[in-house]
């Protein structure tokens, strides 16, 4: 099973990521995510992603092989009206909005882009 425990270091040592929250179980996801940042002006943030169990979505994905980038996530400021123009525009909606322990209870939703992109909407 995936560690973020294993993986801080690396992000530490080789890029200068620092853990700035987290991390956070999230039973309805069944995942532990945690953020790293750098203190520089428009960098990323980047999110991990653990299973917590072998029922959750990413484990499978984590078994085959899949310990990189995964997905983008893009704060929107209203999810209901971000989901119906991604869904006009060929999106398919994969996972309904919920509530995300890691974004303090803020609504995500997950789709596919038409290109198969794996997307994130997490409402400001």
């Amino acid at each position: 099973m995936a560690s973020i425990e294993k993986a801080l270091p690396v992000y530490r040592n080789l890029f200068g990521y620092q853990l700035i929250s987290g991390p956070f179980d999230d039973p309805i996801q069944r995942v532990s995510v945690c953020f790293l940042g750098r203190e520089i002006a428009g960098d990323i943030t980047i999110e991990l992603v653990a299973p917590l169990g072998e029922d959750s979505p990413i484990h499978r994905t984590l078994t085959k092989g899949g310990n990189s980038a995964y997905h983008a996530c893009y704060e929107v400021p209203d999810l209901d009206e971000a989901l119906a123009h991604l869904a006009a525009n060929g999106c398919v909606i994969v996972s309904k909005p919920v509530p995300a322990v890691a974004f303090g209870n803020r609504r995500i939703a997950w789709l596919y882009t038409p290109t198969r992109q794996l997307i994130e909407a997490v409402e400001k």
